[in-house]
C-alpha cells in the first residue's frame, strides 16, 4: 500500500508548504503537486496521480476542494479511485475516508444523490425540449444556405458546374455542396406539390 498525496493551489502567488507538511506528516510517500486552478479540466499532476494508482493505494488530500471544485467532479474522481482498487482520504474532512466503512457509506450516499440529481436534470431537460419543439422551436445550428440557395446549387451542379466553384460562391465547404441531393426541392415547393 502506497499513500499518494495531492496538493494544489490556484495561483502562483500561493504556497504549497502547509499542504505538503500535512501530507508528509500523514504518511504520504509521494506527493503530486501543482499550481493551477481547480476549475481547469486539464490538471497534469492529477492525471499522473490517477495513472499511477494501484490496488490498495490511498489518495490523500488536505481538503476536499484541493481535489475537485464541484461535487460532481469530486464524486467522479472518488469513483475512479475506487474503481482502481484504491481508497481516498481527506485530512480536513474525516467523513471522506473510504478506507473506513463510514467513509464508504457517505461516498455511496453522495454518489446516489448525485446520480438522482443527474436523472432529474435529464428528465427536466427532455421535458423542456419537448415543450419547445411543440411550440415550434428549432434546435441546432442555423443552415448556412437558404432553401433557395440549396435549390440553386443543385441546379448549378446538374448543369455541370464544379463543386468548388459553387461552394466558393456561397462561402461554404465543398462537402456541403456535395451532400445536396439532386432531387432537392425547397420545403415550401414540396408542400405545394403535395397539395
Amino acid at each position: 500500500m502506497t499513500i499518494l498525496g495531492y496538493a494544489r493551489v490556484s495561483t502562483e502567488g500561493q504556497h504549497l508548504t502547509g499542504q505538503l507538511e500535512a501530507l508528509k506528516a500523514a504518511g504520504a510517500e509521494k506527493i503530486f503537486q501543482e499550481k493551477i486552478s481547480g476549475a481547469r479540466a486539464n490538471r497534469p499532476q492529477l492525471a499522473k496521480l490517477m495513472a499511477a494508482l494501484k490496488a490498495d493505494d490511498v489518495v490523500l488530500v488536505t481538503k476536499l476542494d484541493r481535489l475537485g471544485r464541484s461535487t460532481r467532479e469530486l464524486l467522479d474522481l472518488i469513483e475512479r479511485i475506487g474503481k482502481a482498487g484504491a481508497a481516498f482520504r481527506s485530512l480536513g474532512d474525516p467523513l471522506f475516508d473510504t478506507t473506513s466503512s463510514q467513509g464508504r457509506l457517505v461516498s455511496t450516499l453522495l454518489a446516489a444523490i448525485a446520480e438522482f440529481e443527474r436523472d432529474l436534470i435529464r428528465e427536466r431537460t427532455g421535458e423542456g425540449r419537448k415543450r419547445a419543439m411543440a411550440a415550434g422551436k428549432k434546435f441546432g445550428r442555423k443552415p448556412k444556405l437558404s432553401d433557395y440557395q440549396r435549390e440553386e446549387a443543385v441546379k448549378r451542379r446538374a448543369a455541370g458546374e464544379s463543386l468548388a466553384s459553387i461552394a466558393k460562391s456561397y462561402a461554404v465547404d465543398i462537402s456541403m455542396i456535395s451532400r445536396l441531393a439532386p432531387g432537392y426541392r425547397a420545403p415550401f415547393e414540396a408542400a405545394d406539390a403535395d397539395a
